[in-house]
């Protein structure tokens, strides 16, 4: 090969925007309404933050090469892509910038479009959703309404959660942890404060019992995602019962542990309890603990954070007064915000107890079958915390903990309850980039919804303000009552953005659709969403906020039995800077996507995202990796370049090769077929790493075929355009460019998927091949043999194919199944020789070949050692070679003998 055809390539700078543009004149990737039960492959849209990080693009390579593999598959493919474009950091942006959100907004998205197109992300660009359109929030406040008039949307007065930073109310899932257990916003890692304020909220907890048990049913979803999920919600079985509080009446306690009640040494109220402050009311002690408590930083507190009211409350077991204590390890909105403490049977009471010296009583010890040996229970040390038999509880000694909480209930007036963690979903945001929440204020007819007529409420222009910008916006919120006409306002608050993204996905079926939110039917067939892909970030807010919507919607009969959007889940895994770290400016370790688009083309950057791990994994950013993919693509070309020039031409005369070009083309188009049968199952699976690691080893091979012989032009060519379809789905603009250069009609993009099956027994045949090749460089370089003239492979004899294939299928007793054998019985001492060693190792036994067939894929791989090792070789039956060789021979292990 001439230094100008190993230089030879494809110029990326000119090739991608051709065949983007290409792809957009045929309209490849637009999906017609028509489409019945289309593929629905998504990825999580984009915030709209002006660049494209490399998260972004593998995120979006991954569901672009999927959508793509199905398409070539013959699929309809639903593949669109929108904007999710409301929310405090545009808004923060603009106030920085001295300009408007919109405008902010807008210029964002057409950067980071013109990102996607350069990536060659094949979208249906006519289905695209731009949360910020009033098109589309229009659909938002329509929504809101038809959830209230399904009784689902309350006001409501409520401690929540305000970052002082964004100035606006967090959902609990917007609040993280941050150092020391800090409680902080998600946003600008501010710690949050505790405001008490009148809110809007959508009662997911009208859902919660189906968004848990409905997590059975999702296969395909990550396991941890819905353990997250399950937390999240927080289903608890217990009990509810009484203790009175002397002076302040009765109240009420949830446990799941009711059959500790005789041991409870002390009574605690959260902070915010309405007893807790009417106490305070009297106790200045308890009123000084409450207002260090709302306003101390998590990282003040501590289990053991209390004080005593002075008052008792009175144990329904026993008749005891215990002493009652606020302590702000008991919050507010878990259970009932009060509780009875068993220092004995729990850790956080048993802590709190020995701060404050309360006494600590065993009721519960091991049951007789339990691993603990009762003796060794000492609650004074230490909590015991597991179910097991009664004591000190007066009567109800030897009833198991279980008995005792079905007793209990009644004997204490109590209750079964049903408890969650999860709590009403907060959806008031006093932000302007958002949507405004479609009621209005009115004195004397209360809060009132604006009609459907009047939809959408607009933003009007922004306002440079502090606090809430809409609240200083006095010309638009002042309108007349849709109900009375006398005078009223509108509410300011913004819609969560969270609420944006719970439905987007239903818009993509219809988005230009002007009297509903989306098509009922088309939404019906389409729905729901086959692969969805996008970060682990959202296991507990976008994706549980997303099925809540779902089931409402299908409830309301906007969907018709559409209960789940999402039906195969995949939580792509971060892509790190090359020192193993997370990307970040303040590291320096970051990586411009477009720099690799404008050095490498995105093809390359494709290629090696997909080649580095699975799409569930991370890995590390390597210009090794880049370089490498970059190559390989290179290389594919030169490959096929090559050959539509008539230059594949045999390195090696054909008079050296002692296989016939038949058999090695044979070889070859077995391979092909086994590598579109294991790329197509790995694709299937999203293991895109393992069918790209196919896809280089069969051009190696082609490679390796046209350096050994003149190759067979018709198997030469289908190996090539069998690799570019294999590869069209991820390095598409490549696969097109070569498709062209072989001649072929039309756009791989729209072309036929290959269809092949592995050869019959072809994992059997590739182990003896490798295996055999290893051996025979093992003994090359054991002994040392510098120049081999002849290698000669014997294949082991009928009688031990089918004693190894007894030994296989041997239940314990290998020599005797073996020597039990009539036909190997005739062979004698030697077959009993062979059964001892097949018994060593009797849980290897793998699954071999028939001689015969042992034998032909031999001869078939031939080729490859001649190459290899530039010697003739010969493959024999155990009849035809010579005795001494052929008894080493075993099945799978043919034996070799090396001529010098």
């Amino acid at each position: 090969m001439t230094t100008e055809q190993r230089e030879r390539g494809f110029d990326h700078a000119s090739v991608e925007p051709k065949w983007q543009r290409e792809w957009d004149d045929a309209d490849v990737f637009r999906i017609p309404d028509s489409a019945e039960d289309p593929e629905y492959v998504l990825a999580m849209f984009p915030y709209t933050s002006g660049n494209l990080h490399m998260g972004h693009v593998r995120n979006y390579t991954i569901t672009d090469a999927y959508a793509r593999f199905e398409r070539l598959r013959g699929e309809n493919v639903l593949h669109p892509m929108g904007w999710d474009s409301f929310g405090l950091p545009a808004e923060n942006a603009a106030e920085e910038r001295d300009t408007n959100p919109r405008d902010w907004t807008l210029d964002c998205i057409d950067s980071m479009k013109e990102q996607l197109k350069a990536m060659g992300f094949g979208y249906d660009w006519e289905r695209e959703v731009t949360t910020c359109d009033p098109d589309y929030y229009r659909w938002n406040q329509w929504l809101f309404k038809r959830f209230r008039d399904e009784e689902l949307v309350e006001r409501q007065s409520a401690e929540l959660n305000w970052c002082p930073s964004c100035e606006t109310v967090l959902a609990d899932e917007q609040v993280e942890e941050g150092p020391e257990g800090a409680e902080i916003c998600w946003r600008c890692d501010t710690p949050i404060e505790q405001r008490e304020m009148d809110q809007w909220f959508f009662t997911i907890t009208d859902y919660a019992d189906e968004l848990l048990e409905s997590l059975e049913q999702l296969d395909d979803w990550p396991a941890n995602v819905r353990e997250m999920q399950r937390n999240w919600i927080g289903r608890q079985e217990g009990d509810s019962v009484a203790f009175e509080i002397p002076g302040y009446g009765d109240v009420d306690i949830f446990t799941t542990r009711l059959d500790t009640i005789h041991g409870a040494t002390f009574f605690s109220l959260a902070p915010g309890h309405p007893v807790a402050q009417e106490i305070a009311e009297e106790n200045e002690e308890v009123a000084e603990y409450i207002h260090e408590a709302e306003h101390a930083d998590e990282d003040d507190l501590d289990v053991t954070s209390g004080v005593f009211t002075g008052e008792y409350a009175v144990n329904p077991a026993t008749g005891d007064e215990i002493p009652v204590y606020v302590a702000d390890y008991v919050l507010t909105d878990v259970g009932t915000g009060a509780l009875y403490a068993v220092p004995g049977h729990d850790d956080r009471d048993h802590e709190f107890a020995e701060a404050h010296d309360i006494p600590i009583e065993q009721v519960v010890k091991p049951a007789p079958d339990a691993e603990t040996d009762p003796e060794e229970v000492d609650v004074q040390e230490e909590a015991y915390t597991p179910d097991g038999v009664l004591v000190n509880s007066g009567e109800y000694d030897g009833l198991t903990s279980e008995e005792a909480r079905e007793r209990f209930v009644d004997e204490f007036d109590g209750d079964h309850r049903t408890e969650y963690k999860l709590r009403d979903w907060g959806i008031s945001r006093q932000r302007y980039w958002g949507t405004p929440i479609p009621m209005i204020r009115c004195d004397d007819c209360g809060h009132v919804p604006v009609p459907d007529e009047d939809l959408p409420v607009e933003l009007p222009e922004f306002v440079h303000t502090t606090g809430n910008p809409l609240d200083a916006a006095d010309e638009w919120k002042r309108v007349e009552c849709p109900d009375c006409g006398g005078d009223a306002v509108r509410e300011t608050d913004t819609m969560d953005t969270f609420v944006d993204s719970s439905w987007y996905f239903l818009r993509y079926v219809s988005p230009d659709l002007e009297d509903a939110p989306f098509d009922t039917e088309r939404a019906s067939d389409w729905m729901p969403v086959d692969q969805y892909v996008g970060g682990i970030e959202h296991a507990v807010m976008h994706l549980l906020y997303a099925r809540f919507f779902t089931k409402v919607v299908d409830d309301i009969d906007l969907l018709e039995g559409v209960r789940e959007p999402f039906t195969d889940l995949t939580n792509q895994g971060m892509v790190l800077g090359a020192d193993g770290n997370k990307m970040s400016k303040s590291k320096g370790n970051g990586v411009s996507p477009q720099r690799i688009i404008d050095e490498y083309g995105a093809d390359t950057a494709r290629l090696f995202i997909m080649e580095a791990a699975q799409p569930e994994k991370e890995f590390a950013w390597s210009e090794e990796g880049v370089h490498s993919a970059h190559n390989f693509l290179q290389n594919v070309y030169r490959l096929a370049d090559e050959f539509a020039r008539g230059e594949v031409t045999a390195s090696a005369s054909d008079d050296s090769a002692s296989e016939s070009d038949a058999a090695v083309a044979d070889y070859v188009s077995r391979e092909i077929d086994a590598t579109v049968a294991t790329a197509t199952d790995e694709f299937e699976e999203f293991r895109f790493n393992h069918a790209l690691q196919a896809v280089r080893e069969q051009i190696s091979l082609l490679r390796r075929y046209r350096e050994y012989t003149t190759p067979d032009e018709a198997t030469f060519e289908r190996g090539l355009v069998t690799a570019v379809k294999l590869l069209a789905p991820v390095a598409p603009h490549l696969a097109e460019e070569v498709w062209e250069r072989l001649g072929r009609d039309g756009l791989v993009a729209e072309a036929d998927w290959p269809a092949a099956d592995a050869p019959e027994n072809y994992d059997v045949e590739r182990r003896l091949v490798e295996n055999t090749r290893e051996d025979v460089r093992d003994i090359v370089d054991t002994v040392g043999i510098e120049d081999p003239e002849t290698v000669t492979l014997a294949v082991a004899p009928e009688w031990k194919h089918r004693a190894h294939e007894v030994a296989a299928n041997a239940d314990g007793n290998v020599v005797g199944t073996v020597m039990g054998d009539e036909q190997l019985r005739e062979v004698g001492e030697e077959a009993a020789d062979f059964a001892k060693d097949l018994a060593a190792r009797s849980e290897a036994l793998d699954e071999q070949l028939s001689p015969e067939r042992e034998r032909a894929a031999l001869e078939r791989a031939a080729w490859l050692l001649e190459r290899e090792f530039g010697a003739s070789v010969v493959v024999q039956s155990a009849d035809e070679a010579d005795d001494r060789l052929a008894s080493k021979a075993e099945p799978g292990r043919p034996a070799i003998d090396i001529e010098e």
